[in-house]
């Protein structure tokens, strides 16, 4: 059974990195450093208590409330990576799980967490702040190649949550719709019409994004 082995929290804080990577020397904010927390967090249908994101344009909200990352993604970006302190909450996720992933997750997917009730909604979008963080130019891009994306969910019950809590599945309404084949449609939007159509009308997708695909090609 998926079980939580980190939960990390974080407020937006500012950063400056100095003869950057990316080629950027400039003072930037971001929610993306979380820190692991012992106990019980209480999660709301935004958040969670001591969790916020700088930009609320492009992150957060009911759809976006919490990002969980594959704790097997680690080894990977371990071995491709390893000059990097690969941590828990090294992708700005609030929960690293165990025993799922993109290939295993779907839309519409309903996880009991003790009380909590969350439900699978978009995968995650890699950004510049990505690689910023790392100080590693190419990480967003490698990310949209491998697909190791991480997920969202948004929060039906709220309650507290904690590391070592399992997730269990309740319902599963649209398994054809992994995260995994979301990632892949949404990075090669022009070569498939239908199937990102099809994709828009699923009524588990995040709002926004359906409305996205909607105006770009409904």
């Amino acid at each position: 059974m998926p079980q939580i082995v980190s939960l990390q929290i974080g407020m937006p804080t500012e950063r400056h990195y100095i003869n950057n990577h990316d080629g950027e020397d400039k003072v930037w904010r971001s929610g993306i450093f979380k820190e692991p927390v012992d106990g019980p967090v209480y999660l709301g249908k935004e958040d969670f208590a001591g969790d916020a994101q700088a930009d609320l344009k492009n992150h957060g909200g009911p759809d976006k409330a919490v990002l969980l990352y594959a704790e097997s993604h680690y080894a990977y970006w371990r071995r491709v990576l390893p000059q990097l302190d690969w941590v828990y909450g090294g992708f700005g996720e609030n929960l690293t799980v165990t025993e799922i992933n993109e290939d295993k997750v779907s839309l519409g997917d309903i996880f009991a967490i003790g009380d909590v009730r969350v439900e699978v909604s978009q995968p995650r979008h890699p950004c510049w702040k990505l690689a910023r963080r790392w100080q590693q130019k190419d990480l967003a891009a490698r990310v949209q190649q491998n697909g190791f994306s991480g997920w969202y969910v948004r929060v039906l019950q709220e309650g507290s949550v904690e590391a070592g809590q399992k997730l269990t599945l309740l319902e599963r309404p649209h398994p054809e719709w992994t995260i995994s084949r979301v990632f892949d449609i949404i990075y090669n939007l022009e070569r498939d019409v239908e199937e990102s159509l099809a994709l828009a009308h699923c009524p588990a997708y995040a709002h926004k994004m359906r409305d996205s695909i909607l105006q770009k090609f409904g």
